[in-house]
């Protein structure tokens, strides 16, 4: 039977994002996102779940509503479990209340999930609560679109002395400060704008209601925005968190594998960086090429991964075929040390861990272990280089390779995500290739640039992306730490 989930996704930050909703997103087949839906909230989805843009541009419109309650109404009658994804909560001037009555008019089953809404966290983010005991004890939220209208009794809420917050509301900016001050709000009374809350491109200007317009045109203020009215901005100095990480302002675009993206991604959030997740890469194992083999593993002396998908594609495919790995007597080598570790969580410590972060690296360290006569197995990507089989086989051993797996390019779900992207980070030649076929390479051009080790700055090269900063290290805290001054230098040029 089919079903909507009419879904609220908060303010901008992934990680407001609530756990029903994500559980949602799993069950959908067909998706209806909006322009201010966070960057990787789409990536919760099935890669075969269908995709469908309906962001609302400032005076202008790619779908308008009744035919985005069309749409809905239209996908749940061809049987998809739909996901409507929206900014924010459904039901704060979100229109989800319409979106549910033609659902319901329909004869269909529907969900509402609620969301952190943005009122209340992008103040939170720029340091003001929008309540604080003696300073203000009650909020209202009016929606700035229609400040012009005669809906907004500015009367009644010129002699609150509690916070007033107006949401979509910087277009009637002057309205809304005239209205308040010429209904007996004092011009004085503090007031503060912030932008793009929650994000990296989070701005923030303080005044008063007398002078925060000309602030804002100042510091270059623009859509979307929370205007908030109150003595609770006062408190911003004090409280204030999320501008003080070392990496607020940055968002950086990971191009790795979803899994492997994952623990980079945690490490740059906490230092405040915001993280666009385009996973350029898809691994498709091969588990079935490593069958032949089976029989004769036993007689390998020497064992070389060159990546982490190529050990955990490798140990997988023993375990599929239900292989005793105490047979197995060869020494492991790796290159990096995400594979070293990645081969220690498999229980085995690598004979040999490259010095250098390349496969030119592993032979220099490893040729001088290497005996005329040994058998050699390389499990590794279809798309792998042949140096390694080329070089070892030269020196007289018996050499295999196992194609373990493919990598096969990813897929842009959100078509707005890319946009406010400073800094990508090529992990291989591999993301370099797919992030041009998924980007454009204009587009890729215009940001900054970081490449893991010499190969993948070589293709950046090769491309005619000339300017990356090739990162000394590629693992660990080290590794964040040539990022954070990367960006340090960045923002300081």
């Amino acid at each position: 039977m089919s079903k909507a989930y009419i879904i609220g996704t908060g303010p901008g930050d992934e990680e407001l994002l609530t756990l029903k909703a994500i559980e949602a997103l799993k069950e959908c087949t067909a998706v209806l996102y909006d322009r201010l839906v966070s960057n990787n909230v789409l990536n919760y989805i099935n890669d075969n779940c269908e995709v469908y843009y309906c962001g609302k541009e400032p005076g202008a419109h790619s779908k308008t509503q009744e035919e985005i309650n069309e749409l809905i109404v239209k996908l749940l009658n061809e049987g998809h479990t739909v996901g409507r994804v929206k900014g924010g909560d459904p039901y704060v001037f979100g229109r989800g209340g319409e979106e549910v009555i033609a659902i319901k008019e329909n004869n269909h089953e529907f969900e509402v999930i609620s969301a952190v809404t943005s009122p209340i966290s992008v103040l939170n983010y720029a340091g003001i609560p929008i309540t604080h005991r003696g300073i203000a004890q009650s909020f209202h939220i009016v929606t700035g679109k229609s400040a012009k209208d005669s809906t907004v009794n500015f009367e009644a809420l010129a002699k609150e002395n509690g916070t007033l917050v107006f949401m979509m509301g910087f277009s009637n900016l002057s309205l809304i400060r005239d209205n308040l001050i010429n209904h007996g709000k004092d011009k004085n009374t503090p007031c503060a704008i912030v932008m793009k809350g929650s994000t990296s491109k989070q701005k923030t200007v303080v005044g008063t209601l007398d002078n925060i317009e000309e602030k804002a045109k100042i510091a270059k203020i623009e859509s979307p925005c929370i205007i908030v009215v109150g003595e609770v901005v006062n408190l911003r100095e004090e409280l204030l968190w999320y501008e003080n990480k070392p990496l607020f302002g940055a968002n950086i675009c990971i191009t790795r594998t979803k899994e492997q993206a994952t623990p980079l991604k945690k490490k740059l959030k906490k230092l405040g960086a915001e993280v666009t997740e385009i996973n350029s890469i898809k691994i498709k194992p091969t588990l079935e090429n490593i069958k032949p083999y089976l029989n004769n593993l036993k007689d390998y002396d020497h064992i070389i991964f060159t990546s982490v998908n190529g050990v955990n594609n490798f140990f997988d495919a023993l375990i599929k075929e239900r292989y005793d790995i105490r047979d197995i007597k060869a020494k492991f080598s790796v290159i990096g040390k995400a594979t070293d570790e990645a081969l220690i969580k498999r229980g085995i410590v690598p004979f040999l861990v490259a010095k250098s972060f390349v496969a030119e690296g592993l032979f220099d360290d490893l040729k001088s272990k290497l005996k005329v006569g040994e058998k050699v197995l390389i499990p590794a990507s279809s798309l792998a280089r042949d140096f390694l089989y080329d070089s070892i086989s030269e020196m007289g051993l018996e050499v295999h390779r196992v194609n373990i797996y493919d990598t096969v390019c990813g897929s842009l779900k959100n078509i707005n995500a890319f946009a406010n992207v400073d800094m990508v980070l090529y992990t291989s030649p591999s993301t370099v290739q797919n992030m041009i076929k998924i980007i454009g390479l204009e587009k890729l051009k215009e940001k900054h640039s970081i490449a893991m080790g010499p190969k993948t700055n070589e293709e950046l090269i090769k491309n005619g992306i000339d300017t990356a900063y090739v990162c000394k290290k590629h693992h660990g805290d080290a590794f964040i730490e040539e990022i954070m001054n990367f960006w340090k230098s960045s923002v300081e040029d």
